[in-house]
């Protein structure tokens, strides 16, 4: 017997029975050795969001529910929301030191301090970024507070206690022009947009010229900096954001085009590096000749079926107000989507990011509207997105 498996071993050209032995090990080494990688390469994908997840999701657990939202819009006034929000954690810190929607503001820069915190490295660039939306945002509050004649005190409540300018608040505060503030911004990216736009602006006239320059030079940076392919939490995040500036293009150019505006007017004011609308998709949006145009123009792109959808209730009522809520669906939809494809990795992350948004949109809806405007609870419920 044993001599028959020798000679089987050595017609396969084996010299020795140990020799076939040596091989048969090696063979199966590198098998296992496929086996462990194949087995082991999700959980190490996966590991560097095992902390980040972990927080994250604590953070989702305290996010304010429908019937939290619907008891703050039942409040007499102002004042119950803030001892409503004084009851939270998350929220007592904030509200005991500013006005309330500065509290909300500073509430929502402080989460995505967070996030670029514990991001993991693969991430950790683009959240980096994302905290420049805080400066911008400071920017403009301090332009449209010039323009309506408001004065420091009234605009420091505009402003969010974040960010690179943050120190600068008071020497921002101190502009008097346009050209003031871009003199005093010297040093800083933000100088260089605005003087860029400045020409522009001295013609028109109008802020939202400003407003978008700033706009642009930040969704543009962060489409860059997102684009890195590295892996599926990275595409994903990536997608995330660009739907969200495709949809903000959107909005603008139905709103344009419901007014009648043309795409000389509309050009100024579009970011203008899109997703899945490219260049050559906005212009021949921009270009549409009216709104029924740019509905069928928009039907051949990525979001037709949200907008063909809805193209039979704008036709009842004529409000585009019908389209930005389904865009708006839209949006929502895609992070729950990544929150359900990607539950171990950045789904949590992205999740949390709208659900966060959201929740402060709806903070200040109920603010607004316990303080000017007078609406019942069932109107501002309504309201609430």
């Amino acid at each position: 017997m044993e001599e028959s498996i020798t000679g089987l071993i050595t017609s396969f050209g084996f010299s020795s029975p140990e020799a076939f032995i040596a091989l048969l090990v090696m063979v199966l080494a590198v098998i296992g050795a496929i086996v462990v990688v194949i087995t082991i390469r999700p959980l190490l994908e996966y590991y560097p969001y095992t902390y980040p997840d972990a927080r994250v999701r604590a953070k989702l657990g305290k996010i304010l529910n429908d019937k939290q939202l619907a008891e703050l819009a039942d409040a007499e006034n102002t004042e119950e929301v803030v001892n409503y929000l004084r009851a939270h954690r998350d929220y007592a810190n904030f509200v005991d030191k500013y006005p309330l929607e500065q509290a909300l503001d500073a509430n929502l820069a402080e989460s995505y301090d967070l996030l670029a915190r514990i991001s993991p490295k693969d991430l950790k660039p683009t959240f980096d970024l994302m905290l420049d939306q805080w400066d911008i945002k400071n920017i403009k509050s301090i332009l449209i507070a010039k323009e309506a004649k408001l004065n420091d005190e009234e605009t420091r409540e505009l402003l969010v206690p974040y960010g690179e300018l943050k120190e600068n608040h008071d020497k921002l505060l101190e502009s008097d022009s346009v050209e003031e503030l871009i003199a005093n911004l010297e040093g800083t990216p933000y100088a260089r947009v605005l003087e860029s736009a400045l020409p522009a602006y001295n013609e028109n006239k109008t802020l939202l010229t400003l407003e978008s320059a700033l706009d642009n030079y930040y969704y543009e940076r962060l489409l860059v900096k997102s684009a890195d392919q590295s892996d599926d939490n990275t595409r994903m995040l990536h997608s995330y954001i660009g739907t969200m500036v495709d949809v903000e293009n959107l909005k603008i150019i139905l709103r344009a085009k419901d007014d009648g505006i043309q795409y000389d007017n509309i050009e100024p004011y579009v970011i203008n590096k899109g997703y899945s609308l490219r260049d050559w998709k906005l212009k021949e949006l921009m270009e549409s000749e009216d709104m029924n145009s740019l509905l069928s123009s928009i039907e051949s792109s990525d979001y037709g079926q949200v907008i063909s959808d809805c193209i039979p209730e704008y036709n009842s009522t004529h409000s585009i107000a019908t389209f930005e809520k389904a865009l708006d669906t839209y949006v929502r939809d895609s992070a729950h989507n990544i929150f359900r494809k990607k539950p171990f990795g950045v789904g949590p992350i992205v999740g949390y990011m709208y659900k966060k948004e959201n929740e402060i949109k709806n903070l200040k809806i109920i603010a607004r509207s316990k303080k000017t405007s007078g609406l019942s609870s069932s109107e501002i419920k309504e309201m609430l997105l």
